[in-house]
């Protein structure tokens, strides 16, 4: 039982030694071939100028989950973006492009982990964009004009991140009822499915949603104004490659401000007071939940040193370690998605030769 002085929110990125290393070898298995068949997708339909969005995209993704909000309960939570690079470029680009930065997130800044990288990409990269993207395919035609692409940009956020929330509830939540010690005592997430389902949910149908919902219709609605042909349903509704580019090189430079403008105001997210439940660690642990141990592998499990622990530099004050992880974090984007658009271009200039 929790302590009623102490109220409870997970964070959607699971951090190691939460789940056991089998349940992270599971979602590892899961995730190896959507990653795949993703991948592949990616590289064999992507033009330079889809992939350069798809890097805006992912580093807006990374960006976006560094803004923590307040949630019920005095902790925070964050959205993820994976809903509305679905909508814009497809689910299967938003499941790479969410995966990549979960991965930079749990290897340079120690957000989430690396066995439970195939969960949390599960989660935020893989369920969360495709039931969003299913649900604005299939809204789209049954709602009346008007205003039904806006609703169904926003239920498909809203609706998305609350069943990405709550696959972690089970996941989490089944940890103390599969792995207990001799004495009792869970040896990995200690709270089960009726502490773990309304303390994922309830943040998320608050406020985590709304924000992934509004950020989606915002975002959209944007693209949908000034480069329609980005938005899957309309690329190949594009009329000429002169107007594509011209209107890509227009967008470009206002992707670039974007990026800027949320880089420079990421420490907004350092505002929000209370921890996710994916921010602490053994030594607090006791505090934060109000048991009276720390379950053994997370206090004696897999760590990770990561460079900038907490998006933080030492030395440096919180704000500007907070922009400067933002900036890296952009940097690091551009320069994959980079690599991959070359990649994709390779390929074809190959496949035509052939």
């Amino acid at each position: 039982m929790l302590v009623e002085s102490q109220s409870v929110t997970l964070a959607m990125h699971i951090p190691d030694n939460f789940v056991s290393p089998s349940t992270g070898a599971v979602f590892w298995a899961v995730m190896i071939p959507i990653w795949v068949l993703c991948f592949r997708s990616v590289i064999r339909n992507s033009t330079p100028e889809k992939m350069a969005y798809l890097g805006a995209g992912a580093a807006f993704s990374f960006l976006i989950m560094m803004f923590n909000v307040p949630t019920p309960g005095g902790t925070t939570a964050h959205g993820v973006g994976g809903a509305l690079i679905a909508l814009l470029l497809g689910p299967q680009y938003a499941t790479v492009a969410v995966s990549v930065a979960l991965l930079l997130q749990a290897l340079l800044f120690g957000d989430g982990g690396l066995i439970t990288l195939g969960a949390n990409c599960f989660n935020m990269a893989f369920v969360l964009p495709f039931v969003a993207y299913g649900l604005y395919v299939g809204l789209r035609k049954v709602l009346p004009d008007g205003w039904k692409e806006r609703a169904a940009e926003f239920v498909a956020g809203y609706v998305g991140i609350t069943l990405a929330a709550f696959c972690v509830a089970l996941e989490l939540g089944v940890q103390p009822l599969l792995f207990r010690d001799a004495a009792g005592q869970a040896l990995y997430f200690p709270f089960s499915f009726a502490v773990t389902i309304p303390a994922m949910l309830i943040p998320h149908l608050a406020v985590a949603g709304v924000v992934e919902g509004l950020v989606t219709v915002v975002v959209v609605e944007f693209v949908r104004r000034t480069a329609p042909e980005i938005i899957e349903a309309n690329v190949r509704a594009a009329t000429s490659a002169g107007t594509v580019s011209s209107t890509y090189s227009g967008l470009h430079r206002s992707a670039r401000i974007a990026l800027g403008v949320v880089a420079l105001l990421s420490p907004l997210g350092l505002i929000a007071t209370g921890d996710a439940w994916g921010e602490w660690g053994a030594e607090d642990f006791m505090a934060a939940t109000g048991l009276n141990y720390v379950p053994q592998y997370i206090a004696h499990g897999f760590t990770w040193n990561a460079l900038l622990p907490d998006y933080s530099l030492a030395g440096l004050p919180d704000i500007a370690g907070y922009i400067l992880s933002a900036v890296i974090g952009i940097a690091v984007m551009v320069i994959i998605f980079r690599l991959l658009a070359l990649a994709a271009r390779d390929r074809k200039t190959v496949g035509a030769k052939a």
